[in-house]
């Protein structure tokens, strides 16, 4: 067992003892309070999603929020289903307000919540591999893949906006009905429902460790460090990079639906730039050389919001983009890397030894001066 490993896994550790026994402890478990930070673990899911495919493969997507809201709107139309049940043909209310006479086909589906749990996990998933196939098939990195995520996130946004028949429009999906999974209805102001967010988090990162410390987690290290080399080895990068980009997509799927349960209705502002954006400072404030790094910074960050927030009101942007510029030229590697660095330090050999001696290396035969014969 390496220390790397060793080190993810006492982190891993300690991350999990904090939400599921500090946290609840400090909150009193004061419902409220347990709601407000069950949100900061569904967007410290996020930010480990794109950790996975940023951190480990060094594929930066600007548009992560594009299937984060994919997964929100999934389970949002499986719970207004379920409150438009007595509704005039079953329909959500604004189908209704917008002349819809008949549900739509594609909203059927959503009836299951089987299919509703199935989907919320593909839909994204198999939309990002539409859009890796495209992109990593045709060997586009870098920057680029950053400007196409961007720009599909900014048109999926204006398409769930301008479709107000079947998508709420700007104002999403309102007026939910609860979840209930296997006889348990979930209550978002609950602690079991706490513990049912702390759970799927700490289940996800369990996971993206098992993944990243995987045969496959290595070659997407290498293909980070030079693609071009791990092509020269005969390995399928874009094979690789397009495991990594929807398995990302598929976590990001998972956080979203969580996301809604959270705060009981989905919206277009879920699939914002801003919101998009602000994933990549959480994962590079906590660092994304590491899953628990990444999501613990989601959470610090977003604690800093609700407390600065009330504070500054829209000056809190300012803050974030001045945080995001100290820790790329100040912390480039984020918490994560100032955790490290001590750890490294404190293994680092003392120049004594264990009796207290003076260590001393051994001269290399070839630096000895020669000795001159007498005669």
């Amino acid at each position: 067992m390496n220390t790397t490993f060793k080190t993810d896994i006492i982190g891993y550790g300690l991350f999990a003892a904090l939400i599921l026994f500090v946290v609840p402890w400090a909150f009193a478990f004061d419902g409220f309070e347990l709601n407000t930070f069950a949100r900061y673990l569904t967007l410290g899911m996020v930010a480990m999603a794109l950790a996975l495919s940023w951190g480990y493969a060094g594929v930066l997507n600007l548009g992560q929020a594009a299937t984060f809201g994919l997964g929100s709107y999934v389970m949002a139309m499986h719970l207004k289903l379920r409150a438009s049940a007595s509704s005039y043909n079953g329909m959500p209310d604004f189908m209704g307000w917008t002349n819809v006479e008949v549900l739509p086909w594609f909203w059927e589906p959503f009836h299951s919540l089987t299919f509703t749990l199935v989907a919320g996990l593909a839909l994204p998933a198999l939309v990002a591999w539409l859009m890796a196939v495209f992109m990593f098939r045709g060997r586009v990195t870098g920057v680029f893949v950053a400007i196409i995520t961007l720009a599909f996130l900014v048109a999926l946004q204006l398409v769930f906006i301008s479709e107000q028949r079947y998508t709420g429009g700007q104002n999403g999906l309102t007026g939910l009905a609860p979840l209930e999974l296997f006889g348990w209805r979930a209550d978002a102001y609950s602690t079991s429902f706490y513990y049912m967010v702390a759970g799927c988090l700490i289940t996800a990162l369990a996971l993206g460790l098992a993944v990243v410390r995987s045969k496959v987690g290595l070659i997407l290290r290498a293909i980070r460090e030079d693609a071009n080399r791990v092509r020269f080895f005969g390995y399928d990068v874009a094979r690789y990079e397009t495991l990594a980009f929807c398995v990302s997509a598929a976590l990001a799927g998972w956080a979203g639906m969580l996301y809604v349960l959270v705060l009981e209705f989905a919206s277009p502002t879920y699939m914002s730039v801003p919101f998009s954006l602000g994933i990549v400072i959480w994962c590079a404030v906590g660092g994304r050389e590491s899953l628990v790094a990444a999501a613990l910074g989601a959470v610090v960050v977003n604690m800093l919001e609700g407390r600065l927030s009330s504070i500054f009101v829209e000056g809190w942007f300012l803050f974030l983009g001045i945080l995001f510029i100290v820790v790329v030229l100040v912390m480039p590697r984020g918490l994560y890397g100032l955790f490290s660095d001590a750890v490294q330090r404190l293994q680092t050999v003392s120049p004594r030894d264990r009796g207290g001696k003076v260590a001393t290396k051994a001269t290399p035969l070839s630096a000895t001066p020669a000795v001159k014969e007498e005669n």
